[in-house]
């Protein structure tokens, strides 16, 4: 299959419309990260999305809207907490959970009887989703497991010849994907972080329970009710260890590690400005107090990683406040929840 490099025109967008009307596969950027984009109301479509990315069957997908209009049909019906939740952050980087309609196939709830919604703010989604004329089920645009793609360069070198087209939006401007609420429940809870951070949450909803699964591992048996809770994510080829503990402590275990002679191609991945204390070749995500850069350059460090070669990895961690958790939450998992403190292991 050829994959189409489309442009953000007019015309491209409507091209990308057509191709999704057609049951075809499109990579599409918004403002957290590009993702893989299918007619939400057609099965087959939607089933070709996880033969591309190579998704687990079982792992749901968010359905992105353009008009807050297009949300009704969608779900059995929408509370006024989640109609104050959308006022306060749609159009915005927030996914909702609610019963589903009749008219969403199984493929796109992963046999749940919820479903995921997102009313993206990148003007250029919300286009291609017009011109589709159909709300769209977009999981990331990347090989499953691997890193989300925050420019189209890279959700070309995972979707080339998989895919029908991906469409050049530029760079996204968050990094990390959608925060995710479900309302399904007794009290919200907080399933995925993301820019939308749980304080936000509780200003429009009171009390927000924040999953286990958010910062530690989905426990066995139990059915992901959101992406991004059940699997490995995120991951590069490198191994990577997430390192606790301050700069100095960080500074003496990556000498540590020169001194280990396995030949492994180890690398640091530390913040802005710390690359010059650290014995090791290093890669930065962002400044140390904020989570902001941090999100949107962890993915592009994580590939960066790849193209170096790196083999192992120790990382500095972030902190968990604010936008910070969801930070944390994705390098936890390309680490595949593998910490140390760094105290105690140097």
């Amino acid at each position: 299959m050829e994959t189409l490099l489309l442009q953000n025109t007019e015309k491209d967008i409507a091209r990308a419309g057509e191709i999704l009307r057609g049951g075809g596969l499109v990579a599409i950027p918004t403002e957290t990260v590009y993702g893989l984009a299918a007619n939400a109301l057609d099965g087959a479509a939607v089933a070709g999305i996880f033969r591309a990315k190579g998704r687990p069957q079982d792992n749901p997908l968010i359905v992105h809207i353009s008009h807050l209009d297009q949300w009704k049909s969608l779900v059995r019906e929408i509370p006024d907490k989640a109609m104050a939740l959308a006022e306060a952050y749609w159009p915005g980087p927030l996914t909702i959970i609610l019963p589903k309609s009749d008219i969403i196939p199984e493929a796109v709830s992963a046999g749940l009887d919820t479903v995921a919604v997102r009313f993206p703010s990148m003007r250029t989604t919300r286009k291609i989703i017009d011109a589709a004329g159909v709300p769209l089920a977009a999981p990331s645009a990347n090989l499953s497991g691997s890193p989300s793609p925050t420019c189209a360069r890279h959700t070309m070198d995972d979707m080339n010849g998989r895919i029908d087209a991906v469409l050049d939006g530029g760079e996204c401007n968050f990094g990390v994907e959608s925060t995710v609420v479900t309302l399904a429940t007794d009290i919200p809870r907080l399933l995925r972080p993301g820019a939308v951070t749980p304080e936000e949450l509780r200003e429009v909803l009171g009390k927000v329970e924040i999953d286990d699964a958010v910062m530690g591992q989905l426990k066995e048996g139990v059915k992901a009710a959101s992406p991004g809770m059940k699997y490995k994510h995120y991951s590069p080829k490198a191994e990577i260890t997430i390192v606790k503990g301050s700069l100095d402590d960080f500074i003496k275990y990556t000498e540590t590690l020169c001194r280990a002679g396995d030949n492994k191609k180890r690398f640091a991945l530390c913040f802005d400005g710390e690359e010059e204390s650290i014995s090791l070749p290093c890669v930065t995500y962002g400044r140390e107090k904020d989570s902001l850069t941090q999100s949107h350059r962890l993915f592009t460090a994580l590939r960066e990683l790849d193209e170096r070669g790196a083999e192992k990895v120790c990382a500095r961690c972030p902190s968990t406040e604010g936008v910070g958790m969801a930070v944390y939450n994705r390098l936890l998992r390309a680490a595949g929840f593998c910490v140390i403190d760094s105290h105690d292991a140097s």
